[in-house]
């Protein structure tokens, strides 16, 4: 079969390997779409993401659709169209209960925190445990499927602000992980759904999953107190700063993209006087289900996926992913 894998900054390889077989309690997936995420960015482009370098060749990707090649309990039909929750979770901890996710211990598909590395879904075949997988519903498109994981991601994401019904909601950074905020906070009944981008192409995107109050950063001003919620997708300081500025008092900030593992400039000062509720969100606990359905009940978000990539041309896919104003989510065929 063959697979992709990162040797380094900016070497990605199309590769022959074995293909693997399917032990007890696992199934042999044949992937069909993998998303490129914001993590494999880092991984290819700069060897590493965040603290986690690679340390040995790393197949990428964690957002997937797949049909069932070969299940030996014979509970899934080969052919059955499935997605793939990720994480495998740590020890139960005391309270942690309700957040798997934050357990220490666990590992994610494509990631390089452990070593060896914890390889992940952009390969022809592959091979997890069967309490990962999920079943499609009928008539979900394999291509649609693949915005399952960032989905559960922006679901989460959203799920930490609270009730959101009535509510202002803004969201920094409208690039794949923006949008499908905007996605998920319109779903959780925002009255009004601001996004901001440093670039127009992202915006229009933005209005078309139901975003109506758009930002161009540079030109457009966002005025002090002016929403209950800020969602900050850009993984950028200055956005953060922006973030506490523009949430209203006693308002709620929820800090969705990965900041630089360093020392940055960010001012939080009036997250004081306006005793503000800062979140970090990371991943995801079951949203994936919620995610799948939203996905299958609604085509807009159709508009996330700009573009359809063979795996083989992987170093033209990562660059077009990597261009926020050419592109939204980039998936690779298999």
């Amino acid at each position: 079969m063959k697979l992709l894998a990162i040797h380094g900054a900016e070497d990605i390889r199309w590769e022959d390997r074995p293909t693997p077989e399917p032990g007890d309690g696992e199934v042999r997936l044949r992937v069909r779409y993998v998303g490129i995420c914001g993590s494999d960015l880092h991984y290819y482009f700069h060897g590493k993401n965040g603290e986690y370098a690679v340390r040995e060749p790393l197949v990428p990707g964690h957002e997937l659709s797949a049909d069932v090649d070969l299940d030996p309990s014979g509970r899934l039909a080969p052919g059955t169209p499935v997605t793939v929750h990720p994480a495998r979770f740590g020890p139960s901890v005391p309270g942690l209960e309700d957040r798997p996710h934050l357990r220490a211990g666990g590992d994610y598909l494509g990631s390089a925190a452990g070593f060896p590395h914890r390889q992940g879904g952009a390969a022809e075949m592959l091979v997890v445990e069967e309490h990962m997988i999920r079943v499609l519903p009928e008539g979900l498109s394999l291509e649609r499927a693949a915005l399952a994981e960032p989905l559960a991601v922006a679901i989460h994401a959203v799920g930490l602000a609270g009730d959101l019904t009535g509510k202002r909601a803004l969201v920094i950074g409208s690039g794949p992980i923006g949008l499908l905020v905007i996605a998920a906070a319109v779903n959780a009944g925002a009255a009004v759904v601001g996004a901001s981008d440093v670039r127009p192409e992202p915006l229009d995107r933005a209005r078309s999953l139901g975003a109506t109050e758009t930002f161009l950063v540079g030109t457009d001003a966002i005025d002090p107190e002016s929403f209950d919620v800020v969602f900050e997708c850009s993984g950028v300081g200055v956005a953060l700063t922006q973030a506490v500025r523009a949430a209203r008092r006693a308002g709620t900030v929820v800090q969705v993209g990965m900041l630089p593992d360093s020392e940055i400039g960010v001012n939080l000062a009036s997250m004081l006087a306006k005793e503000l509720t800062v979140r970090g969100a990371f991943r995801f606990s079951t949203e994936i289900d919620d995610a799948i359905a939203l996905i299958a009940s609604a085509d807009a978000l159709d508009a996330v996926v700009s573009h359809v990539i063979p795996a083989a041309d992987a170093v033209a896919a990562f660059a077009t992913a990597r261009d926020s104003s050419a592109s939204a989510k980039v998936l690779l065929s298999l």
